[in-house]
């Protein structure tokens, strides 16, 4: 490439604070430090609020969606199923997708035509590259995509046992942190609260991207934390309670590992990347609440098996890499999409263009059987035009609900 700054731009959904978003910035950094010209499209409006969150985001070129259209890239990177439906809007030689879970697990089964869409992304004749062996073996075997493999890095400057803490950890009563959004029902993060407290944890902190400030049962809220600060909350709790039941490949877990704690998790995909049950932590079979319960009384009482746990923790920890490594993989993986024939644009906007025609012909269909699922729309639609202070209501009000009155059963 010599000396010309080849032009590299993501395709984001969000800039708010989550897992995909983090990976994103992370890699986007280094590339940027590299000698790459990257720019991030981002897909939903946002302020330098909106990236504070991170110490790098405010530092990436980040523009409107609409206008990196008018611009030519080298390579445009789609980084989930709604960005890669833009893929053709983009005047580039090549396209890629950053696959960080199989998108369509995130929507209830009876929305088909809306599941159907999202994997019609995966057929598009792009470089593929993903975070979990999971999500490759899928793409291969489902769609015969031969995706890249790179697995999420950790930030060793950040995560590590040496450093401030918000509270001491006390021997005699390990300290409960339940991470997690409200709302997405398959994080169930509410439940991870109700399940700590059956088995008997009294002091519970939450950390959470949701706008709350209160939830019943917690003795503390951390909502919308930078992520610098993330690790002194981490070096004050013992036992990360993650209940999700759809991911990639999470990093809560391997964060607390990093700060000398462990964690118990369901068997979601992409927890064997670095979670071994009874190791370095407790794998629970998806939807085995009672299974949950034991595990973290266990912990609760039985403080051999949880420093057990936290030395097995601190041994994965200690041979992960750190986001250089996994970045300078990713980087190398740029590299060889350049040696590779440029991708057609007009054969990904034939594509796309037949995925949404079907979808509309199908959720048409769908939705006139199905009074409810248009309320539901109402009610989202509603929500999002709602003022700031209001949708903090909103989600201040849904939190508290799913946590008093949500039903003792995981999504």
């Amino acid at each position: 490439m010599g000396d010309v700054r080849m032009k590299i731009c993501f395709l984001v959904g969000s800039m708010t604070i989550s897992g995909g978003t983090y990976v994103i910035v992370q890699h986007a950094s280094y590339l940027r430090d590299h000698s790459y010209d990257v720019t991030l499209a981002v897909q939903e409006p946002f302020t330098a609020a909106t990236l504070a969150w991170h110490n790098e985001a405010s530092r990436l070129h980040c523009v409107p969606i609409e206008d990196a259209k008018r611009e030519r890239f080298d390579l445009v990177i789609a980084t989930w199923w709604k960005t890669a439906l833009e893929l053709p809007a983009f005047d580039a030689d090549r396209y890629a997708y950053f696959v960080q879970s199989i998108e369509s697990r995130f929507y209830p089964e009876v929305e088909v035509p809306l599941r159907a869409l999202v994997d019609s992304t995966y057929r598009l004749p792009v470089r593929y590259i993903t975070e979990a062996t999971w999500i490759k073996a899928h793409l291969q075997t489902a769609y015969g995509q031969d995706a890249a493999l790179v697995k999420n890095g950790i930030r060793k400057d950040v995560y590590d046992t040496a450093g401030p803490t918000l509270a001491q950890r006390n021997p005699k009563r390990p300290r409960v942190l339940v991470e997690g959004h409200f709302g997405v029902a398959f994080k169930n993060t509410a439940l991870a609260i109700r399940l700590a407290r059956e088995a008997g944890a009294k002091d519970i902190w939450l950390l959470t991207g949701s706008p709350v400030k209160w939830v019943p049962g917690v003795s503390k809220v951390f909502s919308r934390v930078p992520m610098v600060k993330t690790a002194e909350i981490y070096r004050s709790c013992d036992i990360l309670i993650k209940l999700s039941t759809v991911e990639g490949m999470f990093g809560p877990p391997l964060e607390i590992f990093h700060c000398g704690g462990t964690s118990v998790v369901f068997d979601v995909t992409g927890h064997d990347e670095y979670i071994v049950h009874n190791e370095n932590a407790h794998v629970v079979p998806a939807g085995n609440l009672d299974g949950v319960v034991a595990s973290i009384r266990t912990l609760l009482n039985d403080s051999g098996e949880l420093s057990r746990l936290k030395q097995g923790a601190l041994n994965t920890a200690r041979n992960w890499p750190s986001w250089s490594e996994s970045s300078a993989q990713f980087a190398d993986w740029v590299r060889s999409c350049f040696d590779e024939p440029a991708v057609s644009r007009e054969t990904c906007a034939a594509i796309v263009a037949d995925a949404w025609s079907v979808y509309g012909r199908d959720e048409k269909l769908r939705l006139a059987n199905i009074a409810s699922s248009v309320r539901r729309q109402k009610l989202r639609s509603l929500a999002g035009r709602l003022p700031a202070e209001w949708a903090r209501r909103l989600k201040q009000f849904e939190a508290v609900g799913e946590v008093l009155i949500g039903k003792r059963k995981a999504y």
